[in-house]
């Protein structure tokens, strides 16, 4: 149960109330052009996502992680590499699309937060790939067993998730229900399905 600055001490109340937050959040960062502030790519860029999503319910919204975290038997990079990491990752190329798919599993590797890392790295992702080549991903085309299964494995090989990706991208960069179903989908690969991005 993480500390959060709504005093709630229930995990299932805490899922719920992030996830009615964060969703709200996401669809405002879309309509008040807050994404189109940002350089696509760069570790600011991502923190400000994190920041944004994250700000009113954790203290370490946007700050790097300053404990060590592991998912199922995969650890992510250890925190005393994170900031070398991470200024490694900055400097990757992104002016194609395998460029971008491999920047953004680099960037899964080094989870540079507590908490919320894949949410903010798939709106991060597709700010590059709109920035870059004009396409985003349709997460809905994405099923949630195939995306996470290739996640997990694209440490080691990344031809499965960016096979994924790639037959998922439109260019329907402005669209808001391809954005807001997307932040749907998204959320609904961390087992966050309550609400409705649109309707919040």
């Amino acid at each position: 149960m993480l500390k959060n600055r709504l005093g709630i001490t229930s995990s299932a109340e805490l899922a719920r109330t992030e996830e009615k937050i964060t969703k709200k959040k996401a669809a405002s960062m879309f309509e008040s052009g807050f994404l189109d502030t940002l350089t696509a790519g760069s570790f600011q860029a991502l923190s400000s996502i994190h920041r944004y999503l994250f700000g009113e319910i954790y203290d370490f919204s946007g700050m790097l992680r300053d404990v060590n975290i592991a998912k199922g038997n995969f650890r992510f990079a250890s925190v005393m590499y994170l900031r070398d990491a991470l200024e490694k990752i900055e400097k990757m190329p992104q002016s194609s699309f395998d460029e971008i798919i491999e920047k953004y599993v680099e960037m899964n590797i080094a989870h540079p937060f507590r908490e919320g890392n894949g949410r903010s790295m798939r709106i991060w992702l597709d700010l590059m790939l709109k920035r870059e080549l004009g396409l985003v991903v349709n997460w809905q085309l994405v099923d949630k067993e195939d995306y996470l299964l290739a996640m997990e494995r694209s440490p080691v090989k990344d031809l499965e998730i960016k096979h994924l990706l790639k037959s998922a991208l439109t260019d329907r960069i402005y669209d808001r229900d391809v954005y807001m179903k997307g932040i749907d989908h998204s959320y609904y690969y961390e087992g966050y399905s309550l609400y409705k991005t649109e309707d919040l």
